[in-house]
């Protein structure tokens, strides 16, 4: 199968790469065209992006690649903006030590929880959507009775997830819903929005004229994360969220070690 040498442009390109043409579920010719291919769906993120039948971890490297000249891009402008005399808080997790468990909450825990969280459910199939209300009651159930009912408190996340399970289990060959497919691209922005924001966490002090700026690299690897959901599928954006926070816990740990 061949690719197109450059980004889509007409309506039949966008359809031949994000529709059921056979373009769309070939990794791309290139480096420069899988970053073009990813650029067109951000462009106009779409349900429509074919199944991937070939070299997903070629795709993924790829995107890994993307999401590493972004951060370089974004690290070089907090350079030159610290140099200016820009103050830019620290975050909470400054000077912490990386211990084992600190490491596996990083590295595999986060990108677990945090993707069936924020993107399991953007394929837009009930199993997804509805497994995901369901640990969502779960928690709220434990939050509102473990301490007024400890064990009911106890039970409700147990229950949740049984409960996901089944739900998956039995609509797992439902089809995406038909509005989810006509609204994804909102949805798509509010689920890169809403990573971005609940970063902020992340900081102690600052208002949001300078924290804001400072949840861009989420932002940007959400919008990344989401593509890489859709494209491959969940075990794909765990798999770069993962990469991701292994590359920074790297090069926090370096330069403690060098400041140190």
């Amino acid at each position: 199968m061949t690719d197109m040498p450059t980004s889509p442009r007409s309506t039949a390109e966008i359809d031949a790469v994000f529709g059921d043409g056979p373009l769309s579920a070939a990794p791309a010719a290139s480096l420069v065209g899988e970053w073009r291919r990813a650029g067109a769906f951000l462009k106009r993120p779409s349900l429509g992006v074919g199944a991937q039948d070939g070299a997903p971890l070629k795709v993924l490297a790829r995107i890994y690649a993307l999401d590493m000249a972004a951060m370089a891009v974004l690290i070089t402008m907090a350079s030159i903006a610290v140099a200016a005399g820009v103050y830019i808080p620290e975050t909470a997790l400054a000077g912490i030590e990386f211990t084992p468990l600190v490491i596996a909450s990083v590295v595999i825990g986060a990108p677990v929880l945090e993707e069936i969280f924020f993107r399991g459910w953007l394929s837009g199939k009930p199993a997804h959507i509805f497994a995901l209300l369901a640990i969502i009651l779960g928690a709220v159930a434990f939050g509102f009775a473990h301490q007024s009912a400890p064990m009911l408190g106890l039970a409700a996340p147990v229950i949740g997830i049984a409960a996901a399970i089944g739900l998956a289990y039995w609509l797992r060959d439902r089809p995406p819903f038909g509005w989810f497919a006509f609204a994804f691209p909102a949805f798509f922005w509010l689920s890169t929005i809403a990573f971005a924001l609940v970063h902020l966490w992340n900081f102690e002090e600052g208002s949001l004229a300078i924290l804001l700026p400072l949840v861009l690299p989420q932002f940007i690897l959400g919008a990344l994360l989401g593509y890489m959901r859709v494209r491959i599928g969940l075990w794909a954006a765990i798999a770069l969220h993962a990469a991701h926070n292994a590359t920074a816990l790297s090069v926090a740990a370096l330069a403690m070690g060098a400041g140190g």
